[in-house]
C-alpha cells in the first residue's frame, strides 16, 4: 500500500451553498499527482467515519520545503459533514496519489473538456497541467460545464484564468446557455474534427451516458473519469467495480479506484 501523509489543513472555506474548498499542507516527499487521480481522506484521530473518503485532485502546488493540495467537495453525508467543520491546523491523513489519470494525446489540436457539478475539479487539474507542460501540442481548449442551477455551477473563476474557452450551461437557465451540458456540446460538435479532437469528462452517470451515445457512431477519442463510492481506495475490497466489455459475452469488471478512475468511453457497459 501507498504511503499515507499526514496533512494539515490551511484552508477549508464553503464557496457555494453545501460546496466547499479545502487547502492542505503536506511534506515535499508527497509525489506529484497526474492530472485525473485522487487521494482518500480521512480526519486524524477520530473513530466516525472511519473510512476514508476520495476526492479528486483539484490543484497542486509544489514549493522548495512543502506542497499543498485542494480539495472541492461537496456536503452529502456523514463523512463530508465532518470534513466541513473541519478548522485551520487541524491534521488529515492523505493516502495517494491513487489511481489511473488521464493519458495525454499530443497530436490533437482541440481539447474539449465536458464537466457536470463536481466533476469539474479533475478537469480543472488536468486544464491546469494542459497550460502548464503541454500549451504548445494544441491550439484550442474549450470547457463545457454545466449544473442544475447557477448556485450549483461552481470553479468558473478559475477556469477564466487558464487559457480555455469557458461555456457553461443550467438546466433552469438561471446562467449560461439553457440545458443539459451534453446538448450544449452535441450542437457545438460538428465544429470540430474527429482527428484532431480529444474529450475529457467527468461528471454523473447520466451525463457520462449521454456523452457516450452521443459519440457511439463517431470517431471522436473520449476519456471519462468515474465517481463511485471506495472503501480502500486501493483495489483490494472490490467495492468500486465497474461493468467493461469483453471480447466474449462473460460479464467483465474494473475496479475504478485501481484500473481508473479514467476509462475510454467506449470502454464502460452503460446500464
Amino acid at each position: 500500500m501507498k504511503n499515507v501523509y499526514i496533512g494539515e489543513i490551511l484552508k477549508n472555506e464553503e464557496i457555494a451553498q453545501d460546496c466547499f474548498l479545502m487547502r492542505v499542507a503536506l511534506h515535499v516527499s508527497f509525489p506529484d499527482p497526474a492530472a485525473g487521480q485522487f487521494v482518500m481522506v480521512r480526519v486524524s484521530g477520530i473513530a466516525e467515519p472511519l473510512l476514508a473518503r476520495p476526492f479528486s485532485v483539484y490543484s497542486f502546488e509544489r514549493q522548495n520545503n512543502s506542497c499543498a493540495l485542494d480539495i472541492l467537495y461537496r456536503v452529502l453525508g456523514r463523512g463530508t459533514q465532518v470534513m466541513a467543520g473541519l478548522l485551520n491546523g487541524t491534521q488529515v491523513e492523505i493516502l495517494g496519489p491513487l489511481g489511473q489519470g488521464f493519458e495525454i494525446k499530443q497530436n490533437k489540436k482541440n481539447i474539449i473538456l465536458v464537466g457536470g457539478g463536481m466533476g469539474v475539479a479533475p478537469l480543472t487539474y488536468l486544464a491546469l497541467h494542459l497550460n502548464n507542460y503541454m500549451c504548445s501540442s494544441f491550439s484550442t481548449m474549450y470547457f463545457y460545464l454545466g449544473a442544475q442551477n447557477d448556485e450549483a455551477l461552481i470553479g468558473v473563476d478559475e477556469l477564466k484564468k487558464l487559457s480555455c474557452t469557458a461555456i457553461t450551461c443550467t438546466d433552469d437557465g438561471s446562467r449560461g446557455e439553457k440545458g443539459l451540458v451534453t446538448q450544449i456540446l452535441l450542437k457545438d460538435l460538428k465544429k470540430f474534427s474527429p482527428e484532431e479532437t480529444m474529450i475529457y469528462a467527468c461528471g454523473p452517470k447520466p451525463m457520462l451516458k449521454a456523452l457516450a451515445k452521443i459519440l457511439r457512431k463517431t470517431k471522436y477519442s473520449c476519456q471519462v473519469s468515474l465517481e463511485e463510492k471506495m472503501a480502500c481506495g486501493v483495489g483490494a475490497c472490490l467495492g468500486c467495480a465497474v461493468p467493461v466489455k469483453s471480447r466474449n459475452s462473460k460479464p467483465a469488471y474494473k475496479r475504478v479506484c485501481a484500473d481508473g478512475p479514467v476509462f475510454d468511453i467506449n470502454e464502460i457497459v452503460w446500464k
